[in-house]
């Protein structure tokens, strides 16, 4: 078969904001648009509890998935990611990293002079100033409520990303990546939330990813890989979400030379953490009691009868 027959009939719909395509029964839509404004910030904030966003907080960003046939609609947002961040006294299982940079963090959102100020209506609360959040995604209000995901077979292989088959040199027929959320933590480190997703012909793959660096302290990931195989029967959305966390001592010691600079690429902080021992790494972790160690397998099965290969 031939290259060109073997890619499905897809629609592509891009605009300066917003890109689209439309494969088989589905449609994934990317809006991409600049950081949120003073209003948009003031509004977040009120429906966050009074949450001192992020530097950057790009409210109007989302990524969407719609499986049209089922109605199953699944979204990526930053109010949505930002819900996660404790806002109050740390508790068991947030991995509350307390140090200085904290107080002098929330001072600096506080000041009247701060770029991205509380709204002058919200009293100063504490709250995590990494940003942590396990937050994977939510479903969208209008989608069919029985159609949820539970917990995966680990013995069905259906249940299992395949990771061999998203490493072949398929033809991407669509890739967008945006950020929901971005800040540096006083100059202390940095707090990123980011989705990206690729359409190949045979399936569709997204990567949600939180990493987090406090300088002197730990590295922090946690991660939503979702997949669908166009082809199964009955149709499988297959989710997997995953925390990793060290001391940042400990992946310093894998730098290659003593230059310092890939503590900043997320490829090779990444590599370092999932690649490192899991007893440390989603176990012990940077000792912290962060709950959002460890890894979950999840499925959703659409409504039965649907055809993965439909128009």
């Amino acid at each position: 078969m031939s290259s060109a027959e073997a890619i499905p009939p897809h629609d592509l719909d891009n605009t300066p904001n917003s890109s689209s395509i439309k494969i088989h029964s589905w449609r994934l839509t990317s809006k991409t648009l600049p950081i949120s404004n003073a209003s948009e910030i003031n509004a977040a904030q009120d429906v966050l509890g009074g949450l001192p966003l992020p530097e950057m907080t790009f409210g109007n960003n989302a990524l969407v998935l719609k499986e049209e046939k089922s109605g199953w609609e699944y979204v990526f947002d930053a109010v949505g990611a930002l819900r996660g961040v404790r806002l109050g006294e740390f508790q068991d299982g947030d991995g509350g990293v307390k140090v200085g940079y904290a107080k002098e963090w929330l001072q600096s959102r506080t000041d009247p002079s701060s770029q991205t100020p509380l709204s002058y209506t919200v009293a100063a609360k504490p709250f995590d100033w990494t940003y942590t959040t396990t937050y994977s995604g939510h479903t969208a209000p209008n989608s069919p409520p029985q159609l949820e995901f539970r917990p995966a077979d680990p013995s069905n292989r259906n249940h299992q990303i395949p990771l061999a088959q998203l490493t072949r040199p398929d033809p991407i027929l669509f890739y967008s990546e945006i950020t929901l959320f971005e800040d540096e933590l006083h100059d202390n480190g940095s707090s990123t939330f980011s989705v990206r997703v690729r359409v190949m012909p045979t399936c569709l793959f997204l990567l949600a990813r939180l990493l987090l660096r406090v300088d002197g302290v730990l590295f922090r990931m946690h991660d939503t890989r979702i997949y669908h195989d166009f082809s199964t029967s009955p149709p499988l959305i297959l989710k997997e979400t995953g925390g990793w966390e060290l001391p940042y001592n400990v992946v310093k010691r894998h730098l290659p030379s003593p230059d310092l600079s890939p503590l900043t690429d997320p490829q090779f902080v990444a590599k370092v953490l999932t690649t490192s021992s899991v007893e440390k790494t989603q176990k012990e972790g940077a000792q912290t009691g962060w709950r959002g160690l460890g890894s979950t397998y999840e499925v959703l099965e659409l409504t039965s009868g649907h055809q993965g290969q439909g128009s």
